[in-house]
């Protein structure tokens, strides 16, 4: 995946505040890239509301 390109949240792996569990279905945009604890990588993921957050790879899809 790339930065611009829009996906859709499916899952969550951890528990979340209730402003993130919200985010489960909805679409974004890849803003950019981080880097988590163990040494892999999540997507800042941009909302149309300009709420923007970090997911895994496996919680999101291309659309």
């Amino acid at each position: 995946m790339e930065i611009g390109q829009r996906v859709k949240i499916l899952r969550l792996r951890d528990r979340v505040s209730a402003a993130i569990a919200k985010r489960l279905g909805q679409t974004g945009i890849i803003q950019g890239y981080k880097m988590t604890d163990g040494g892999g990588f999540g997507f800042v993921v941009l909302f149309d509301d300009n709420f923007s957050t970090w997911f895994f790879d496996d919680e999101i899809k291309a659309v």
